[in-house]
């Protein structure tokens, strides 16, 4: 063998070796979107949602839906030599499916994926209800009021907590309206706070009894990491356009701090999936009476502004306010990893 033969040898031998993963597929489950379909899976959504989406094209609902029971193509995934296994192995969940009525009947059953947030404790409260819409704005001829989109989120987010191992209080709760999917969604008054308190016409006495509810539960998990989270849409004039923002107590460091991990996590997201959208979003203080007087850090969230066409937009699409919620949940669980 010559010695020239040999290096070559030497190198195409010694060289990694990359084989592809066979096109795996799978079926989705009931509630499933393209993002904890990736992440039950172990592939990062930002970095696998278009390879996806091209993939599956054809079996996908309206908004790039997924189809319960329907099988799905996961991305082929590269794959070093020397026993790696591929990306696209399962992450470890719990095996455990816990159901709630309150999510509605197609997201009752929550699958738990991790518990990241084992031992976190979250009261989420949507804005207004009951006798109380808040902002009222318009879209295509429809009233769309605050509390109710607020209040999808928010569910929302509970859900995804949940699925992360997390203990969550609905402050806010509506025993028919669960996970909606519908652009227009319809407003009525028949929300109450937890646990089945009717909702009082007046404001004070409305903000003073989430309060108490928060505050009572609050005892009950003393040494708990905790934290009350307000999720509203504000209202502005017809031509400010606003991205999501934060408020905490003034007091408190750890509020700012969550806030600013919130802050960061949606800019950080919106830089992922649209390059060319900036985010404007702030941390600021602000003595809003449940901020001020929940014993919980406390973090206020702003989605947009109800008067503005183009924040309504954002959020009729339910994909949009899917998106929010499990930008919210990344940020909680960097707060919980890095804030206690």
């Amino acid at each position: 063998m010559s010695k020239y033969f040999f290096i070559c040898f030497l190198v195409i031998f010694l060289l990694p070796q990359v084989t592809h993963a066979q096109t795996k597929e799978v079926v989705a489950l009931k509630g499933d979107g393209i993002y904890r379909l990736l992440t039950r899976y172990g592939l990062s959504s930002s970095e696998y949602m278009d390879d996806f989406i091209a993939l599956n094209k054809n079996n996908l609902g309206k908004d790039n839906t997924l189809l319960a029971g329907v099988k799905y193509k996961l991305p082929d995934t590269a794959v070093s030599g020397g026993g790696a296994e591929p990306a696209a192995t399962p992450s470890k969940g719990t095996g455990k499916i816990v159901h709630y009525d309150i999510f509605g009947s197609k997201y009752a059953d929550v699958e738990i994926l991790t518990n990241e947030l084992k031992g976190a404790v979250y009261y989420l409260v949507g804005g207004h209800g009951g006798p109380d819409p808040g902002a009222v704005g318009k879209y295509n001829g429809n009233m769309v009021c605050e509390d109710e989109y607020a209040y999808d989120v928010t569910l929302r987010l509970a859900r995804r907590l949940i699925e992360e191992g997390a203990t969550v209080y609905m402050i806010t709760r509506d025993k028919n309206d669960g996970i909606r999917d519908a652009n227009v969604l319809k407003a009525d008054k028949d929300e109450v706070c937890y646990p089945n308190l009717t909702i009082p016409l007046n404001h004070t006495k409305r903000l003073r009894q989430r309060t108490d509810a928060v505050n009572k539960l609050y005892k009950t998990h003393k040494g708990s990491f905790q934290r009350m989270i307000a999720v509203h849409v504000d209202s502005r004039s017809k031509g400010e356009n606003i991205d999501i923002f934060f408020y905490h107590d003034k007091r408190s460091e750890t509020g700012e701090k969550a806030c600013k991990i919130l802050r960061n996590t949606i800019e950080q997201k919106y830089h992922e999936v649209q390059p060319n959208r900036g985010y404007s979003g702030t941390v600021s203080t602000r003595p809003l009476y449940v901020v001020k007087n929940t014993w919980p850090t406390a973090i206020f969230i702003e989605l947009g502004n109800m008067n503005h066409q183009r924040d309504v937009k954002r959020l009729v699409i339910y994909d949009n306010r899917q998106a929010v919620a499990n930008w919210l949940a990344l940020g909680l669980i960097k707060d919980f990893k890095t804030n206690k």
